[in-house]
């Protein structure tokens, strides 16, 4: 799945770059989209990211391009990587700016662990 994202002045740090939690809500929400669109009928919420490591810094006006795509199912789990490129408004030139695992378990209506039915 491929979502896009334009970087407002509100989404900055102190510093004039992105806050890094608003990256990882983005990153969050994208994945969440594409475990939801995968499994329709079924719930899953967040259990963990393999790794936060910000590459580069993002200014306002950039475009965050985010590829989510299933790494892998497990019984109750299911874990898809996402990739995070960054662009400048008026150009086409891409870099990558942040990339993790995310995985998901699904839950039942009280929010415990069930397996994953197709």
């Amino acid at each position: 799945m491929t979502t896009c994202k334009l970087v407002m002045p509100g989404d900055m740090n102190h510093y004039g770059f992105l806050f890094g939690g608003k990256m990882l809500m983005w990153v969050d929400e994208v994945a969440w989209l594409s475990v939801s669109e995968d499994y329709p009928t079924l719930h899953f919420v967040t259990v963990g990211m393999s790794e936060v490591k910000f590459k580069k810094s993002v200014h306002p006006k950039s475009v965050l391009r985010f590829e989510t795509r299933r790494q892998a199912t497990g019984r109750t789990s299911v874990t898809y990587h996402v990739d995070v490129f960054c662009r400048q408004i008026e150009s086409r030139d891409e870099e990558i700016v942040f990339s993790t695992d995310i995985t998901f378990v699904c839950v039942d209506n009280n929010g415990v662990k069930t397996p994953i039915k197709p």
